[in-house]
């Protein structure tokens, strides 16, 4: 028996009680501010020339057509490690591949949403995932509510950290890549497109994840490790990436992860065809350096780091309840990675 996901994601169990508050998220682009932390610094020599950009009020992938077409290069030459946020003041690394030739200063290049800051050569591309993570500073304006409780739950974060669920962005509009991915593995449609495909299946995979760290919460294992899980290095238990082959977990855990399977048996089933292979991924993610100021009654400023793959909002979802001005209403939202 199959339990296939609605268009419409679940309301995924949060770890702490909510703290009846809420606050307006990114009602100007600098109240959303990212700083990509690079796996390392280009070396000053090689094929490739790589960009430190500042944008502001432009989606990545935007940023990249622009460059490749003031470098005068294809897009497919341009690397970058992860996707950030358009309502957002961001910076990032961008790479070029630009073997021969005189090497065009970039820092030059006039534009409205980003500026290149710095560039230098090396070796290599960058390849979504070359990142350590990423630094957050984020202004929360008109919070109603109760301060204690947010401040309860902000200690709680900061002792336990949160459940590392996938972002709403992971999942398209409304989850509308989940249901598209259901109905690809279930070969009600054809998906030529190789990165439709990828993101169909991104989606997908994430959901399980999203089901299983769901079910223990449900359960009241949050924070609890159980008989036969899998740890990260930092003694905290993993979830499946599904894939093919057993689940690396025995025991409770593995009977945990197995029934989410079963639940969701098109979809598991489908990703093993697809030729994913299994993975983990961590279900607690503890935001670093995290600290919290009112500069105001109704003003929470905050500031932390996360680790490659986990999402800001996700942290925000554990202290308060958030909504983002009307004028966002439409856009496709974009992943931090």
């Amino acid at each position: 028996m199959t339990d296939v996901p609605p268009t419409t994601l679940p309301k995924w169990p949060h770890a702490y009680p909510a703290s009846g508050a809420h606050a307006t998220l990114k009602h100007l682009h600098e109240d959303f501010v990212v700083t990509e932390l690079p796996m390392q610094l280009p070396a000053g020599e090689g094929e490739h020339v790589w960009l430190d950009v500042e944008k502001n009020g432009a989606n990545t992938a935007f940023v990249a057509q622009q460059l490749a077409a003031a470098a005068g290069v294809e897009d497919r030459d341009v690397g970058y490690a992860g996707l950030k946020d358009r309502h957002a003041l961001t910076r990032q690394w961008f790479s070029l591949y630009l073997p021969k030739g005189e090497t065009p200063d970039l820092k030059q290049l006039q534009h409205p949403e980003f500026k290149v800051l710095a560039q230098s050569r090396h070796v290599k591309k960058l390849r979504p995932g070359d990142l350590q993570g990423n630094r957050f500073r984020i202004v929360l304006r008109k919070v109603v509510g109760e301060r204690a409780a947010v401040e309860a739950n902000l200690q709680a974060i900061a002792a336990q950290g949160v459940p590392n669920y996938f972002g709403a962005q992971r999942f398209g509009f409304d989850g509308g890549n989940v249901e598209q991915g259901r109905a690809m593995l279930a070969r009600e449609i054809r998906v030529r497109n190789p990165k439709k495909k990828g993101l169909y299946l991104s989606a997908v995979r994430s959901f399980v994840f999203n089901e299983v760290l769901a079910q223990r919460i449900q359960q009241g294992l949050w924070g609890q490790t159980l008989p036969g899980d899998v740890l990260d290095d930092a003694g905290h238990p993993t979830g499946p990436l599904w894939g093919r082959g057993r689940v690396a977990t025995t025991e409770q855990a593995q009977a945990l992860e197995n029934a989410v399977a079963g639940r969701h048996a098109v979809l598991c089933d489908g990703m093993e065809h697809a030729g994913l292979d299994q993975e983990r991924r961590a279900l607690v993610v503890k935001p670093a350096e995290l600290s919290w100021a009112w500069p105001l009654p109704d003003q929470l400023v905050l500031a932390f780091t996360l680790p490659a793959g986990a999402y800001a909002t996700v942290v925000l979802d554990e202290i308060l309840r958030t909504t983002e001005p009307e004028r966002h209403a439409g856009d496709a939202a974009v992943s931090v990675d």
